[in-house]
C-alpha cells in the first residue's frame, strides 16, 4: 500500500522549509558591492582522482579545523584541547579588554558571508553555528603557531607566547613529538583549513595592538612555521601577500611556488648583471648541430612538399591500398630485415603513414598539436643512476624550483634542496591538490613533482642525491623516499611549464647523444633485432641439411659425387 502524499509532505517539511528559509536569508543580505570587492574560493574538497589513491594523507586524523569534518567523531577527543585554548584566550581579552569569547563570536559572525564564500562546498550550518565552530578553531590554532613565531608581549612587557597546561604533552617546542608532528600533518591538509583573516583578527583582539602590529606578528608567525615545515626552500613572502592569502596551505604554496603570473625566461633562466652585455663566444658543437638540424626540416618540408605533389600521390594511394598491402605484408617483414632492403623501410612507410593521415585533407604537421595537452612519453626522463652512468652530473643549487637548470656544455643538471621527514608526504600530496583545484595556469609544483618521480626509481637514485646535498632524508631509510616519490605520480590533468619542459628535453637529448645510450641502442636494434632473423635462417638451413641427409639415406651420395667430380675425357 503506497504512502500518502501529506505523509511524504510531513516527512520532508521540516528539510524543505529550512531550505527557503536559508535560501531567503541568504539573498536578503547577500551583499552585491562585497561580492564584486572579491572573496574568492579557497578552501576546496580534494579531487577524487587524488583522494582515491590514498585518502588518510586527505583526511585529518587527529584534530579538525573548519567546517568539512569537524563532525567526525573519531575527532572529538581533540575538542577538550580546542575549548582549553579557547578559555586561555578568554582569560587574556578578559585582562586586556574585559570582553568575553561571546563577544568575539558576534564579531565573526558580521563576517558570515565573507567566511562561506570562502569554502567551494555548501556550508549547512546556521550563522552561530559556523560562527562558535570558526572562533574555537581559530583560537587553537593560533595558540599552536605562537610555537613558531617570536615573542608577542603585551601592554606589561610580558611575553604572551605560552602554551596552556593541557596541550604541554602535545605541543612540542623541538618538534619531536609524534602528535605534535600528527597536528602540522592535519594542519596542512586542504580540506581542514579556515580563513586567515580570522587569525588576524583574533590577535589583534587578544594583544590589544593596532592592526599593523598584529599584521606584523601574524606574519612572523606564520613565516616561521612555513619555514619549519617547507620541504623546499621559500621565497620572501611580504604582508600584503599574507593579506592576499586564503589559508595556510595557500601560503606555504605560494612561498614555495614561483609565481604563475611571471615571465617564464626570469622564472627558469638565469639573468644577466645590469649593465654586463652577454659575452659573444665561437659557435659551439651545438651551434653547428642545431644548424644541421635546421637543413634535415628544411630538406624534409622540401621533400614532403615533391610527395604532396600530383604524381606520387597516385603512387602513395597504390601504396595504401588494401589488395597490395596484404600482399606485401608477409614478405615485408622479411624484406626490410635484409641489409640490402632495410633502408627502403622508412621512405616507404613515411608515403603509407602520410597518406593515411592526410587522406581528409587535415595536416599532420607539429603545429596542429601544439595547443594539446602533453603526453604523457613526453614526461619520461632516465633515473638518477641512467643519468650518471651517461655522463650527466648532479648539482646543487641555491634556489627553489625556479633554480632548476640544465647546462648541455657540462652536462650538469642543477636541482635544488629537498628535505623529506614524517610530514613530507602529507604536505608535498596536499600542495599537488590544491594546485590542481586552485591554479588557472600551469601546474608548476606537480610537474616538479612529475620530474623527481621520473630520476627517482630506486634507493640507488636516492642515494645518489643525497651524496650530492640534493636530498635531506630525515626518514628511516632510502628505500622510504623512493617509495614515497613514486607514490605521488598521479596527476589531474596533463598540462605544459615552459621551463621544466625545456629542461627534461634537453636532458633527454643529452642523454640520448651518449655513445653508451647509442651503443645500447644498436646494440638492441641490431643484434637483438636481427636475432629472429638469424633464428629463421638458422632454421631453414637446418631444414637443408634434414632434406640433404634423407636424401643421402636412399641414394649412394659418395658415388655420386665421384661422379660428377671425375674428369671429362
Amino acid at each position: 500500500m503506497g504512502s500518502r502524499p501529506e505523509d511524504c509532505a510531513s516527512s520532508q517539511s521540516f528539510d524543505e522549509q529550512r531550505w527557503v528559509i536559508q535560501i531567503r536569508q541568504h539573498l536578503d543580505e547577500y551583499d552585491l558591492e562585497e561580492d564584486d570587492n572579491g572573496f574568492p574560493v579557497s578552501i576546496f574538497t580534494v579531487p577524487k582522482p587524488l583522494s582515491t589513491i590514498k585518502p588518510e594523507a586527505f583526511t585529518p586524523q587527529l584534530v579538525a579545523i573548519g567546517p568539512y569534518h569537524h563532525w567526525r567523531p573519531e575527532l572529538y577527543e581533540m575538542q577538550r584541547y580546542k575549548l582549553s585554548a579557547a578559555c586561555r584566550a578568554q582569560r587574556q581579552w578578559q585582562k586586556s579588554q574585559g570582553i568575553k569569547l561571546q563577544s568575539v563570536v558576534d564579531q565573526i559572525s558580521k563576517f558570515e558571508n565573507r567566511i562561506r564564500a570562502c569554502y567551494h562546498r555548501y556550508l549547512d550550518f546556521s550563522c552561530e553555528t559556523l560562527s562558535w565552530m570558526t572562533a574555537v578553531d581559530a583560537c587553537f590554532l593560533v595558540e599552536f603557531l605562537k610555537v613558531y613565531g617570536p615573542p608577542i608581549h603585551g601592554e606589561e612587557g610580558k611575553s604572551l607566547v605560552r602554551v596552556s597546561s593541557r596541550m604541554q604533552h602535545l605541543v612540542d617546542f623541538t618538534r619531536r613529538k609524534s602528535a605534535h608532528n600528527a597536528i602540522v600533518r592535519d594542519l596542512m591538509m586542504m580540506e581542514n583549513q579556515i580563513p586567515l583573516f580570522l587569525l588576524r583578527k583574533l590577535l589583534e583582539l587578544e594583544n590589544n595592538c593596532v592592526s599593523n602590529q598584529a599584521e606584523e606578528a601574524f606574519a612572523a608567525m606564520v613565516s616561521g612555521f612555513c619555514a619549519e615545515i617547507s620541504p623546499l626552500k621559500i621565497m620572501a613572502f611580504s604582508a600584503k601577500e599574507f593579506a592576499e592569502s586564503g589559508h595556510l596551505l595557500e601560503v606555504l604554496y605560494r612561498m614555495m611556488v614561483p609565481r604563475p603570473n611571471a615571465k617564464e625566461d626570469q622564472e627558469f633562466d638565469q639573468e644577466e648583471p645590469d649593465g654586463i652585455e652577454p659575452q659573444r663566444s665561437e659557435p659551439s658543437t651545438t651551434d653547428y648541430c642545431n644548424q644541421i638540424r635546421s637543413l634535415l626540416s628544411s630538406l624534409s618540408s622540401f621533400f614532403s612538399s615533391v610527395i604532396s605533389s600530383p604524381p606520387f600521390r597516385r603512387l602513395r594511394s597504390l601504396l595504401i591500398s588494401r589488395p597490395l598491402k596484404f600482399l606485401l605484408k608477409l614478405p615485408w617483414k622479411i624484406l626490410t630485415s635484409l641489409p640490402l632492403f632495410s633502408f627502403l623501410k622508412t621512405p616507404i612507410e613515411f608515403l603509407a603513414l602520410s597518406g593515411e593521415k592526410n587522406e581528409d585533407g587535415t595536416s599532420s604537421n607539429k603545429d596542429a598539436s601544439i595547443s594539446k595537452p602533453p603526453l604523457m612519453e613526453e614526461l619520461h626522463i632516465p633515473s638518477v643512476t641512467d643519468l650518471c652512468n651517461a655522463g650527466i652530473t648532479l648539482s646543487l643549487s641555491t634556489g627553489g624550483i625556479s633554480s632548476i637548470q640544465f647546462d648541455p656544455s657540462t652536462g650538469s643538471l642543477s636541482l635544488p634542496s629537498i628535505s623529506l621527514d614524517v610530514n613530507s608526504e602529507i604536505i608535498l600530496r596536499n600542495l599537488v591538490a590544491f594546485e590542481a583545484a586552485s591554479a588557472p595556469g600551469p601546474l608548476i609544483f606537480t610537474r616538479y613533482t612529475e620530474l623527481m618521480n621520473g630520476i627517482i626509481d630506486t634507493d640507488k637514485d636516492v642515494a645518489l642525491m643525497r651524496e650530492k646535498g640534493i636530498l635531506v632524508n630525515r626518514l628511516k631509510s632510502d628505500k622510504e623516499v623512493a617509495e614515497l616519490w613514486n607514490g605521488i605520480s598521479r596527476s589531474v590533468r596533463l598540462t605544459e611549464v615552459e621551463g621544466l619542459d625545456r629542461v627534461i628535453e634537453e636532458v633527454n637529448k643529452y642523454y640520448g647523444r651518449s655513445w653508451r645510450v647509442v651503443m645500447a641502442k644498436l646494440v638492441r636494434e641490431y643484434v637483438y633485432g636481427w636475432w629472429r632473423g638469424l633464428t629463421v635462417l638458422a632454421a631453414v638451413a637446418l631444414l637443408l641439411l634434414t632434406g640433404v641427409q634423407a636424401f643421402c639415406s636412399v641414394y649412394v651420395c659418395r658415388r655420386w659425387l665421384a661422379i660428377t667430380a671425375a674428369p671429362v675425357g
